[in-house]
């Protein structure tokens, strides 16, 4: 368990080697841990609001933030040496390098009369110095966007809505190439599969979703009984991983089993649950799995990092068909 977080998670991820996991929260600190046995590695200081989202590049020696300050900032890795500084009119609310570690999408908030936006941004990983403009800015209508990520070769951004729909962008032209409902209610999360030709969903309508990237057609569905903030998929077993639960202020006398804050297994072909782990003391707001598939990392309104190792029982487990 990782106490590294004064309040509530609101990302994590690993680095694509699995060896480093990478925390944020509404404390303001972003949180560098190795992923074998918890040690902090060290944190990156300087947002001075919640941060949202982070990631990192491949090798591992840039990493992003977006922050409820209006900011994104760029990160030498190793050090903790702040880079560089995009400042927007809104909060960023998620950040993600493409595959090939040119760019880098940021989605800001629709605020004060600003609408939300996707920013596409240059990285020159051998300057110090970043431009500050923009080469694409999506601006998807006529819900906001909640999340997005790159499509495989970086072709297109997939992006989820507010409204509970998606939309696949050509981002050189900033254009919209195909729209499509997806959910009743805000898109949380979205995760991609290593080869990127689906995804999955997360909402707050109580089901996660796949997806095929190219054409945005549903392919599976899981359904929960509470609101889900999170989904990941498992690369060694055919399973899914699901968190949410209800917040303290929604939760009523009545509610049977309050909070439902355990992690949920799913099979990913089948839709049946196969089982859940306890642990967290509040909604559980991320997940992530190690690119191995040997651990998966779970952070929660509690402000606790849960890094589970998978016994050598999961990796015999066989669907019961």
């Amino acid at each position: 368990m990782l106490q590294g977080h004064e309040r509530a998670l609101t990302q994590i991820k690993y680095n694509s080697d699995g060896d480093l996991l990478m925390t944020v929260s509404k404390d303001k600190v972003a949180n560098l841990w190795y992923a074998h046995n918890g040690e902090r590695v060290g944190t990156y200081e300087g947002h001075q609001g919640t941060l949202w989202s982070i990631d990192c590049n491949k090798p591992t020696t840039l990493i992003v933030t977006g922050s409820a300050d209006n900011t994104a900032r760029l990160w030498h890795a190793e050090t903790g040496r702040q880079l560089h500084v995009w400042e927007f009119p809104t909060a960023v609310k998620r950040v993600e390098f493409s595959h090939d570690d040119r760019y880098v999408l940021m989605v800001t908030e629709e605020r004060m009369g600003h609408k939300s936006a996707i920013h596409v941004f240059a990285i020159d990983s051998s300057s110090p110095v970043q431009s500050n403009e923009p080469v694409a800015v999506i601006r998807p209508s006529p819900s906001k966007a909640t999340v997005a990520a790159w499509t495989y070769l970086d072709k297109h951004i997939v992006a989820g809505h507010e409204d509970g729909s998606l939309a696949l962008y050509d981002w050189r032209y900033e254009e919209m190439v195909q729209r499509a409902p997806a959910h009743e209610a805000s898109i949380t999360d979205m995760q991609m599969w290593k080869d990127g030709t689906y995804f999955i969903t997360s909402s707050r309508d109580k089901t996660a979703r796949l997806f095929e990237t190219s054409t945005l057609n549903p392919l599976k569905m899981y359904k929960a009984d509470t609101s889900l903030n999170s989904a990941a998929m498992t690369p060694t077993q055919e399973l899914v991983i699901l968190g949410g639960g209800q917040a303290a202020s929604e939760v009523t006398t009545t509610s049977s089993r309050q909070g439902k804050f355990e992690s949920r297994f799913y099979h990913k072909i089948f839709e049946d649950e196969v089982g859940r782990v306890k642990g967290h003391f509040g909604p559980i707001n991320t997940i992530a799995v190690q690119p191995d598939g040997r651990a998966y990392a779970s952070g929660s309104e509690d402000g606790y990092v849960r890094v589970h190792h998978f016994d050598a029982d999961y990796f015999k487990f066989k669907y019961d068909y």
